[in-house]
């Protein structure tokens, strides 16, 4: 679960004073019952346009589903805590070398030699650390694997798990990320919004039908005031049509 927010000083005076006056209220309180004030009346959903014919087939490719079985890369006793993370990355630039050539994130692979070494030519690493929950409830413990996409400002988070001896990435995304965290079976994403005192927040949630990470939440929700000029800007997000 995202963490609970402090509750701003100004705020925390006031309930306190509420507090007060509700108490010296209740001193000459019979315990009577009160009411609590009229109740909103429900209003039913409008549906618009009934007479269209609903679609049967979904007009561009989104890529709901991400289920790949990874190359190259072996799960030793099927522990995924025996896979080296570095060894996942070289292994996905080397599946995808367009990307990580001239004109792309040709940076990423240029660091990935610095993985390993001592010192600061080691913190040139992109690899991030490593995290291992069960995401997918089968008792045994995912990766979740983050690695820098340079030159740029974007993070990819990646999920891996093992079927049938094999590694399996289940889920993957690359954003301007402003946190990463792990809920239940879910993973959740907060990316910066041009929006000021907003951010995007996406959450893929392990689905056993389709064995795979589901995006199950797409938000745009308040984090407070901010000047525009203040917020980080985000990588241009992909249209349904890019998708």
């Amino acid at each position: 679960m995202p963490p609970a927010r402090r509750v701003p000083r100004t705020a925390r005076a006031a309930a306190a004073v509420a507090l007060l006056l509700s108490a010296a209220a209740g001193c000459g309180d019979a315990g009577d019952l009160v009411g609590a004030g009229s109740t909103p009346t429900a209003i039913s959903p409008d549906r618009l346009w009934p007479r269209l014919t609903p679609a049967s087939s979904p007009a561009f490719e989104i890529g709901e589903v991400d289920s790949e079985v990874v190359a190259g890369v072996s799960v030793p006793g099927d522990d995924l805590r025996a896979v080296d993370p570095v060894a996942l990355v070289r292994a996905e630039i080397k599946a995808e070398p367009g990307s990580y050539s001239k004109g792309g994130y040709v940076e990423t692979a240029r660091r990935m030699a610095d993985c390993g070494k001592p010192g600061a030519a080691g913190e040139r690493c992109p690899v991030l650390r490593p995290y291992y929950r069960d995401l997918t409830g089968d008792g045994h413990k995912d990766l979740t694997l983050g690695f820098r996409q340079l030159p740029g400002n974007v993070t990819a988070v990646r999920v891996y798990t093992v079927e049938k001896h094999r590694l399996v990435r289940v889920m993957h995304w690359e954003d301007a990320v402003s946190g990463v965290e792990l809920a239940g079976r879910s993973v959740i994403i907060r990316s910066p919004s041009e929006v000021a005192g907003y951010e995007y927040r996406l959450q893929w949630t392990w689905d056993p039908q389709q064995k795979s990470m589901l995006l199950t939440h797409d938000e745009m929700l308040r984090t407070g005031s901010r000047a525009l000029g203040d917020a980080p800007r985000p990588a241009p997000r992909p249209s349904a049509s890019s998708r």
